[in-house]
């Protein structure tokens, strides 16, 4: 019965703009790298090898690009999504600090920074006045 209307989605975000063969343009990067990729690999162990194990060197040298290419979660590509798990894995505390606590914890080392650095400093003028006095 609605044979003549096209769905028009809510979120226009999500339509992505189609440049050549139906495929966004990221999509047409990813398939024309693993195309360069994969057929020359193809050909090169077609020689050394059965066809078949060839063909399987193509489809493993080429299933990373295709999943870096079609990957979508949540609106992010791949890289992005990559970005904010690496993030949260190696550079997030792995429990919230209070605000206070974490302030108490930055004088501390700020004090203790200090400290060190006049140690330092102390360090090298008693250096160098010990240098000066066997010179004499």
């Amino acid at each position: 019965m609605n044979d003549g209307y096209v769905p028009i989605p809510k979120d226009l975000q999500k339509v992505k703009t189609k440049v050549a063969f139906n495929l966004t343009r990221r999509q047409l990067i990813g398939f024309t790298l693993a195309g360069f990729v994969g057929i020359p690999m193809y050909l090169f162990m077609r020689k050394f090898m059965p066809n078949d194990i060839a063909i399987l060197f193509l489809i493993i040298s080429t299933l990373p690009i295709f999943f870096v290419t079609l990957f979508e979660k949540d609106g992010l590509i791949f890289e992005k999504y990559f970005k904010y798990i690496y993030l949260h894995k190696f550079y997030q505390p792995p429990t919230r600090v209070r605000k206070e606590v974490y302030l108490e914890q930055k004088k501390r080392n700020a004090k203790a920074e200090a400290r060190r650095k006049s140690k330092d400093t102390k360090g090298k003028q008693k250096a160098i006045k010990e240098g000066k006095e066997t010179k004499e």
